[in-house]
């Protein structure tokens, strides 16, 4: 019996997502797993076919649901807070540059357990060598085992409580943005809950692999902003 939905937006970077959701599966905790494909190549679409069953994981396509182009990230987020809610269960956003370790989701869940006051639960990342690095470099220096924040969380590997689902409408979230970290660190804090980021709950974060398009901003910094801002990507 699952205890807790974990959802992956994807956008091709199908070996890295692969091994996210190994990754999940292998997980000492019950969960299940939705992976939302967002308007994937062809070729990432069937290696994610090809790898669902063996694998233990639900494939949604978003071109089966929208003719919006990618991103689609409100959508996934509103989709998993209806499943969420009828299930009864936490919602944990694992994204597609992500590998968990086995115990990473029960250790948020036992924090949650002894933090009913929590809205948003985020596992610190690091990377390769074990360092902690983007999104929360912010926090590198810190001796701190738990951090409260109002709003540096990443969705890298966060987890929604019940009690916040329950309380705000997803369907309420703003049709201008691409992405809702920041946003929904602070909505969070405003509806009476608290932001937690797990220091002793490392993941391996691979930056922008989710987003290969992303990385330009440190080989091609020019064509980032140009399609930043220009192009209206990766609106927050």
């Amino acid at each position: 019996m699952s205890e807790v939905l974990v959802i992956t937006p994807v956008k091709n970077s199908v070996e890295s997502t692969l091994e996210c959701a190994q990754a999940i599966a292998d997980s000492s905790y019950p969960v299940k797993h939705i992976i939302f494909n967002d308007f994937s190549s062809e070729e990432t679409k069937e290696k994610l076919e090809g790898a669902k069953g063996k694998i233990g994981y639900q494939l949604i396509h978003l071109e089966d649901i929208t003719d919006t182009p990618s991103p689609n990230y409100k959508l996934v987020l509103q989709m998993a807070q209806k499943e969420a809610l009828r299930l009864g269960l936490p919602l944990i956003v694992v994204e597609s540059d992500v590998i968990i370790k086995k115990n990473t989701i029960s250790e948020m869940i036992e924090f949650l357990k002894k933090s009913p006051k929590s809205g948003l639960i985020g596992a610190i990342t690091v990377g390769e060598d074990g360092k902690v690095n983007f999104p929360y470099l912010k926090f590198k220096s810190s001796k701190e085992s738990v951090i409260k924040t109002h709003r540096s969380l990443s969705f890298c590997c966060t987890l929604f409580s019940p009690s916040f689902l329950g309380k705000y409408n997803f369907m309420d979230l703003d049709d201008t943005k691409d992405w809702y970290d920041t946003f929904m660190s602070k909505k969070a804090v405003e509806e009476g809950f608290e932001n937690f980021v797990l220091m002793k709950t490392p993941v391996l974060h691979r930056p922008h692999g989710s987003r290969p398009w992303k990385l330009l901003k440190y080989s091609n910094p020019f064509k980032y902003y140009f399609l930043k801002f220009w192009k209206g990507r990766d609106k927050i």
